[in-house]
Parts: C-alpha cells; sequence; structure tokens
C-alpha cells in the first residue's frame, strides 16, 4: 500500500513551498518540493532492514534557494540539462544567444533555471503534478513553453517521473533530472561511493572538450575505462578514467516509445540497488567530482552533513548535450502542436 500525505507549508519569503510524501509498506519513503519540483529525500531500507536516505539534500528550503547552483541537488533542470557550446543556437537562420554561465557555454538551465521557480501543484490520486510556465525569452530560449512534472511512488519501490512540455513557438527542449544518490546513505561519503558497482548500457559515448561540450563525435567504449557493459567497481573506474567522470553514455538501440535499461548500480555493503529505466538517448553519469574538496568548506547538506568531492553520484537520463549544434544528433527541437514526452525510472531494491 502506498500512502500520499502533504505537510504543512514552509515560507520563502512571499511563497508557500509545499512538500509532499509517499510512504510505502515495503519501507520506501519519497519526499518531494514545490520549490524547484525537487525530490527532497529518498528513504530505502538496506539487507537489515536499517533505512537511510540516499539521496543528497538540505534541510532548509533556503538552501535549495540559495546555494543549489551549480549543485542543483534533487532538482529537475531545464529548458535545457547540460550543455550548448558558446551559449548558442541557430533555428530557421535566427541565432538564439542564452545565458552564458559556464565560462563561453550554457550550463543547466542558465543563471535562473527550472531549479529555481516555486512550480503550482495539483494531486491527481497517487500522482504529484507539478507546472511551470517559461515564457518566450527566459534564459534567450523562444516560445512559451508549459512544463509539467509528475512523481509517482508504487509499492514495488519504483519512483516514477514524466516531464511533458509544449511550445508556442518553434525551440529546443532536453529535461532532466539532477539528483545524487549514494546507496551507503546521504551521508556516507567518498568512501560508500566508491564500493558501488555500476552497469551503464552504452557502447559509445559522446567525444568532447576539456569542458566537456561534445564535438560532434562518438568514443567506443571497448577497451576504455568507460565500458560498463560489465559491472565496475566505482572505486576502480575513477582511479582508471581519472577524478572527473562526468560523461555522456550513448543508450544502445533506444527507443523513444518505450522504456529502456539504462544503468544499474549496487551498494554491496548494504545491498541497495537502483535500476534506470527510460526512454531518452544518453545518460550523464556524474560521481560528484565538483562538489567541494580539502581544504574548502564542504557544502552544508541534510542533518549537518558536509557534502564532499565523491560524496554522490548522478544518473541523468537526457538528449545528447548541445544536440542542437550536431544535426547527427538527436534532435531536441520541440514545434507548436508537438509534445515532449521524457519518461524516466528509478527502480530501488534490496539484495538479500
Amino acid at each position: 500500500m502506498v500512502r500520499l500525505r502533504e505537510y504543512a507549508p514552509r515560507t520563502l519569503g512571499s511563497e508557500k513551498v509545499r512538500q509532499f510524501q509517499w510512504d510505502t509498506d515495503s519501507g520506501m519513503s519519497v519526499s518531494v518540493i514545490s520549490y524547484g519540483a525537487a525530490v527532497y529525500s529518498i528513504h530505502i531500507p538496506d539487507k537489515k532492514g536499517i533505512v537511510a536516505d540516499v539521496c543528497l539534500g538540505y534541510d532548509d528550503i533556503e538552501s535549495y534557494a540559495k546555494i543549489n547552483t551549480p549543485t542543483l541537488l534533487g532538482a529537475p533542470v531545464g529548458r535545457v540539462i547540460n550543455r550548448i557550446r558558446d551559449a548558442r543556437f541557430q533555428l530557421d537562420g535566427q541565432t538564439y544567444h542564452v545565458a552564458q554561465n559556464f565560462g563561453r557555454h550554457f550550463l543547466h538551465g542558465g543563471y535562473e533555471g527550472f531549479n529555481k521557480k516555486n512550480w503550482n501543484v495539483e494531486i491527481d490520486g497517487n500522482r504529484v503534478v507539478f507546472s511551470y510556465l517559461s515564457k518566450d525569452g527566459e534564459e534567450g530560449f523562444p516560445g512559451d513553453l508549459i512544463t509539467t512534472i509528475i512523481y509517482e511512488v508504487t509499492e514495488d519501490m519504483i519512483l516514477h517521473q514524466e516531464f511533458i512540455a509544449t511550445t508556442s513557438k518553434k525551440t529546443i527542449v532536453n529535461l532532466g533530472n539532477h539528483a545524487y544518490f549514494n546507496l551507503g546513505g546521504h551521508d556516507a561519503g567518498a568512501e560508500a561511493l566508491y564500493e558501488h558497482i555500476a552497469l551503464i548500457n552504452s557502447d559509445k559515448i559522446t567525444d568532447g572538450d576539456e569542458d566537456f561540450v561534445p564535438n560532434g563525435e562518438f568514443i567506443a567504449v571497448g577497451g576504455t575505462p568507460f565500458d560498463l557493459r560489465t559491472p565496475k567497481r566505482l572505486g576502480d573506474l575513477i582511479r582508471n578514467a581519472g577524478p572527473i567522470f562526468h560523461h555522456n553514455f550513448c543508450v544502445t538501440n533506444y527507443n523513444e516509445k518505450t522504456l529502456n535499461f539504462v544503468a544499474r548500480m549496487n551498494h554491496p555493503p548494504s545491498g541497495r540497488s537502483l535500476e534506470v529505466y527510460s526512454n531518452q538517448p544518453g545518460l550523464q553519469f556524474y560521481t560528484g567530482y565538483y562538489l567541494p574538496h580539502p581544504p574548502e568548506l564542504p557544502l552544508p547538506g541534510r542533518g549537518g552533513t558536509g557534502y564532499r568531492r565523491h560524496a554522490g553520484f548522478c544518473l541523468e537520463t537526457q538528449n545528447y548535450p548541445d544536440a542542437i549544434n550536431h544535426p547527427n544528433f538527436p534532435s531536441p527541437i520541440l514545434k507548436p502542436g508537438e509534445v515532449y514526452k521524457h519518461r524516466v525510472q528509478y527502480r530501488f531494491g534490496v539484495d538479500k
């Protein structure tokens, strides 16, 4: 059985931030908030029945508003997740200049992306439905974009998420979620992250420069540290691939009309596992390199935890980064009358 409840709203300036939580008989509970339409927490039992929050986050709503850029803990990203080279693109011969917030490039929604908005909310049975109108010209993108994000939790320990968008003008869209996970617990740190076993359904990654902006080419993963078609320990991956593990993996034989197996992570000490299924062609796999590291102060997280480098990993289902500037990539263009749909499932489990 799944129970959905709403907490008393929290105040953020003049706004009321709403929070909802699903509780299941399987021991899983998930909480989301209207600010940024973000995943606030995900509690999962381990093989001994001990429950831990496996999603990095903050206790107070103010931190989501003030310090959650560019880390984006738990947050959906829009209108475009990831990078756009030189913060510009062309549609029908017209050049659009978007937010230049990552050196000379665009990154993760711009200066004030979707994670900085307090979304409207409706409840539809067991589903929480967030909606937001991104107006024509916001962050430089054309068209009024109506975006809906639907969350649902089921008894079989699956977090369902669906992004839906429509536009008034031809535009580009690539929505995704930037939640950080650590199946050892949000406060377990890098040592627990290194114990995870990773499997990714991908035979190639997009090639790119030092800023991880694609150049239009691909690299076959065979014979490289990025070959995760068989399970690998994260500590070994990071040691072999270098500390910056932050790449777009191309999902093998993906089909936009169905959910495809994308990745599996498991944490043997706790027995917790996570499988990701999506209808998107890409997966940004990131192991938290840009979180603070000594001697920097840690990022102040939930329960007094200080998050540092490699405190959590991201599995960001998406279109390829900078897709609009590469005709050989899947198209991110959305036209009036069309409906953008991005579906993803996070299937949690406990290996006995």
